[in-house]
């Protein structure tokens, strides 16, 4: 994407965020965690309280007004993203207590049906443990084997090499949309199409993408699309597993429990309809309605505008720490969003973390949960500022003064 222009009325915004006029170290906040978790909106956080002082009900199984009303709302919540990520159908949308919960989803469900002893899953080295961990659990029980698609020095997928990876055997290619690490946006359309022409089934991890730039699932034609409420301005502990109604159709549940059954008996159960099928349980009621919240809030701004502003944003902070001496940025991808991980030579990167955060400054520091990715930059870990809409220019110099300071006491 081009630098641009455009400009969001960020002060106006960030009014609605009341953290960002909190202090830290008596000085005033600038939060660059956000690939970490997202701050939220007035609008995300009154849905919250006047769900519990005013809706407070079980959904689904009540006759009563509240649960009515709790119900309609949560379902209102679901097709509110379901339009928001062009599903084709509302019930292609489960509701998880996150990334981690949807792919841990599809790892059970998917597994069992699909896959067999000698079965291929595809993973990239850039992936978080998230989407790593539970497809060696299941190569381990399954006796599959896990392969991975290697990256080149800039944090780019050596598109040969996953090529070259596929074969009759793989079932499965599963990998984020955007590296919370690398900031690298993958080319996850020709990733889809070509796994689709190897006969594998493939799952998206969002959870990075989502919160700033446009997904529409079905333009994509991935079978699996995952991601986070917390990192795209709602709650936490809820997130989305997107699925194709045919392939959900036929998995097996998740979990057992109450609501996603039609009937049992001590010989039998039957299972409920999509998306009941897969949400076993009472589930996060106020997570969803304010995930969908925070898509209005999204909405409101136009994820466009987001994408754009964010994205110059980026472009700004790299131009500015590429002038300090000894910097190392770790992700240089001709396609990137919204964060910057960088080492200085001869400094770990969390004493950098510690004495910025004295100045109110909060970034990540350490592997990220992307340890392999660092071992394949043969690095401890990096320093990791990650940016939003409510982010500014002015924040950015700040970080910098603040990073030029801590290197002097450092070096």
């Amino acid at each position: 994407m081009e630098a641009t222009t455009y400009k969001l009325n960020v002060e106006e915004i960030r009014k609605d965020f009341p953290i960002l006029h909190r202090q830290v170290n008596g000085k005033p906040l600038i939060y660059f965690d956000n690939g970490a978790t997202s701050q939220k909106p007035r609008q995300v956080i009154d849905v919250i309280n006047r769900y519990y002082q005013h809706e407070n009900s079980n959904i689904h199984r009540g006759i009563h007004t509240l649960s009515q009303e709790a119900t309609d709302a949560y379902e209102k919540a679901r097709k509110t993203i379901q339009q928001f990520i062009n599903a084709q159908h509302h019930h292609e949308v489960i509701f998880t207590s996150g990334t981690t919960g949807s792919v841990n989803l599809v790892a059970s469900s998917f597994g069992k049906k699909h896959i067999q002893a000698g079965d291929e899953i595809i993973i990239s080295t850039m992936e978080h443990h998230s989407n790593i961990v539970p497809w060696q659990m299941l190569c381990e029980e399954k006796k599959a084997i896990l392969k991975v698609i290697p990256i080149n020095d800039k944090g780019e997928l050596l598109m040969e090499e996953f090529k070259r990876l596929l074969s009759p055997k793989t079932k499965l290619v599963t990998v984020t949309h955007v590296s919370n690490t690398l900031g690298t946006i993958n080319p996850v359309k020709e990733i889809i199409k070509l796994a689709k022409a190897a006969g594998a089934f493939v799952l998206i991890d969002g959870a990075q993408a989502v919160p700033h730039t446009k997904v529409d699932v079905q333009e994509l034609d991935c079978d699996f699309y995952a991601f986070s409420g917390h990192k795209m301005f709602g709650p936490t502990g809820v997130g989305i597993l997107y699925g194709k109604e045919a392939i959900l159709n036929e998995l097996p549940p998740y979990q057992g429990g109450g609501d996603m059954i039609k009937t049992v008996t001590f010989e039998k159960t039957t299972y409920n309809e999509l998306p009941h099928k897969f949400e076993a349980g009472t589930p996060n009621i106020v997570g969803g309605l304010g995930l969908a919240a925070a898509i209005d809030y999204m909405n409101k701004i136009g994820i466009t505008n987001i994408e754009a502003y964010e994205h110059e944003l980026l472009n700004y902070a790299t131009e500015k720490i590429k002038k300090i001496e000894g910097v190392r940025i770790i992700g240089e991808a001709a396609n990137k969003a919204s964060v910057l991980s960088f080492l200085v030579d001869g400094i770990h990167p969390s004493d950098i973390g510690m004495i910025i955060d004295k100045l109110g400054i909060a970034i990540r520091t350490g592997h990220h949960c992307t340890e392999p990715l660092m071992n394949r930059f043969d690095i401890p870990g990096t320093a990791r500022a990650s940016f939003a809409f409510y982010n500014t220019k002015e924040e950015i110099d700040t970080f910098i003064l603040a990073l030029e300071r801590a290197l002097k006491m450092l070096l």
